[in-house]
């Protein structure tokens, strides 16, 4: 599955080994990588956010949106290491992907860079807030 990576960071990948969450803890306090399945809490990683280099989110099915929901806790309380989604993840789904701040992404199915980067261009405008940076429409409009 190494080969589906797709990246849209400058910094090197993780090498560390990914641990689940109910396992990170058993670690020794040592783990930099982690993976959420859905239904568990991402608050749970706050305290250590600033020691985790990798979160990954399990999408096992691309009809279970609670990853965007992981994606976005841990992005707007300050994680900025690599946020990789995981397992079902469709190229029409990628921009919504991104806007709740993931930035890697490793799918059942390969996806090509450049089938990402139009799906990426397809919404360049937002209504709702995001957390990948861009201004929504309404902001902009009315400053």
């Amino acid at each position: 599955m190494a080969d589906t990576l797709l990246r849209f960071r400058d910094d090197a990948a993780s090498t560390a080994p990914v641990v689940s969450l109910a396992s990170l803890h058993d670690a020794g306090g040592n783990a930099t990588a982690v993976r959420i399945e859905p239904g568990e809490d991402a608050r749970l990683l706050l305290p250590l956010l600033d020691r985790l280099e990798l979160v990954e989110v399990s999408f096992p099915a691309y009809t279970d949106g609670r990853g965007y929901s992981a994606a976005r806790i841990l992005r707007e309380y300050g994680y900025a290491g690599e946020l990789r989604a995981v397992g079902d993840v469709l190229v029409d789904q990628l921009s919504h992907y991104r806007r709740c701040g993931f930035d890697a992404f490793l799918p059942n199915q390969p996806i090509t860079r450049e089938a990402a980067e139009k799906a990426f261009a397809t919404w360049p405008e937002v209504y709702q807030r995001t957390v990948d940076g861009r201004t929504p429409i309404w902001a902009a409009r009315h400053g």
